[in-house]
């Protein structure tokens, strides 16, 4: 027998069938147990009542007129809103053809007329408890999908956060360009790939003239100021995404250009100095310019077994000393 606790809403049934006294019998009989019931004598009523209160189960004889019982549940099985409500087909038939049919159509069980009424009450119940199990078999699903699309949105999340944080580890918080880890790390990475393709890597560092005079002059906060737009003129200055601009330190900066001949890299130092000029930041404690000015160390090199990457350094740094030697504001290119 159907459960009658209170608060729990009373299971719906539909029963289709053009024998208004079988109707009235059935429906006393399941309103005795405790269950809602809505009837229709035909197909037509049937199909637009099912559509309306969603039964939790219905009762469907096969032979009415115009519309049969399997046009009935070929319709409601057709349509997403009722194609998951049990169906139990009646009939006065015995004929195993007829029984095959409906099942093929979506039906769950067939009772044969006259009926005994234990039998129906047992079936009923059965169809109903096997529904009950799938509609918590589909909310546990529907709450195991939630917490898997949970974990993946939290794993992207965390991924993604990662990703930042190791973004701002490898970058300059004041210039927003590579900071001198990033630079250490690309260098290394590139001169090992270079080395496997024997191809050229070209290295700039270069250095704010008289920075120490404008922090003087201007103000340590100007002076944040100017290394933030030299850093970001020499970044657009370099525009191929392969080539890494870098804070080296203080107002040092440092340009890798992987695949890159000397002429390539002589070049890219000019588009840096040209760069630097149209910033016009005025300095007025310079010797050589009245505006900001850069000094450049140039060099290039195949990567090989027989040298390592902190060579490459150590000859820009020479070419950079030269640049500042003779007078600062200029390019100077050394080669190993």
């Amino acid at each position: 027998m159907q459960s009658t606790l209170q608060g729990v809403d009373p299971k719906k049934i539909l029963i289709v069938d053009d024998e208004a006294n079988l109707v009235k019998v059935l429906r006393l009989i399941l309103e005795n147990q405790g269950y809602k019931i809505e009837h229709s004598l035909n197909g037509e009523t049937a199909i637009q009542l099912a559509h309306s209160t969603l039964p939790d189960l219905i009762l469907l004889d096969v032979m009415m007129p115009k519309i049969d019982g399997y046009q009935v549940c070929h319709h409601l099985k057709s349509h997403q809103q009722t194609n998951e409500i049990p169906i139990i087909f009646l009939t006065a038939s015995d004929d195993v053809n007829c029984k095959v049919k409906g099942l093929e159509l979506g039906g769950v069980d067939y009772i044969t007329k006259p009926f005994e009424v234990k039998e129906i009450l047992a079936r009923i119940q059965r169809q109903l408890e096997i529904r009950e199990l799938q509609n918590q078999l589909k909310y546990k699903n529907k709450l195991l999908q939630k917490e898997i699309d949970n974990r993946h949105r939290i794993e992207k999340d965390l991924y993604l956060a990662n990703q930042q944080l190791q973004k701002l580890a490898l970058t300059d918080s004041l210039t927003k360009v590579a900071n001198r880890l990033r630079f250490d790390q690309y260098l290394n990475q590139e001169w090992k790939r270079l080395m496997r393709e024997k191809a050229p890597l070209g290295l700039i560092i270069c250095d704010v003239d008289y920075f120490k005079l404008y922090n003087d002059r201007y103000g340590h906060q100007s002076g944040d100021s100017c290394l933030e737009q030299v850093a970001q003129a020499i970044h657009r200055a370099v525009k191929r995404p392969a080539d890494l601009v870098a804070r080296y330190g203080g107002e040092e900066f440092a340009i890798i250009l992987p695949h890159t001949d000397s002429a390539g890299t002589i070049y890219i130092a000019h588009k840096i100095k040209v760069a630097i000029r149209n910033l016009a930041i005025k300095h007025e404690l310079s010797t050589v310019s009245d505006y900001v000015t850069l000094s450049q160390g140039v060099t290039n090199i195949v990567p090989s077994p027989t040298m390592v990457a902190d060579s490459l350094i150590a000859v820009a740094d020479l070419a950079l000393y030269e640049a500042k030697k003779q007078g600062r504001n200029r390019i100077i290119f050394h080669s190993l």
